[in-house]
């Protein structure tokens, strides 16, 4: 089946995000809550570490083109 998408997973991690600010749950609902949440924030860490791998920015020179890496605008990052 593979690793879920990005949108999914994200989506999943704001329904948790929810359910953790319910002041009436109870702590080992909020732990499991939380393991399974920060599951979803790697899952969506890999998938924007992969994207940002893949952009590519689209030079003209010399009359030709290359694709080199995308570099951050301002600060180091």
């Amino acid at each position: 089946m593979g690793e879920m998408r990005f949108e999914e997973a994200f989506r999943k991690l704001e329904e948790i995000v929810r359910e953790l600010e319910k002041s009436d749950i109870a702590l080992d609902d909020a732990l499991r809550l939380y393991e399974e949440g920060k599951r979803h924030a790697e899952v969506c860490k890999r998938k924007l570490e992969k994207a940002e791998e893949k952009i590519k920015k689209l030079v003209k020179k010399d009359e030709q083109y290359e694709l080199n890496d995308f570099e951050e605008s301002g600060g180091t990052g």
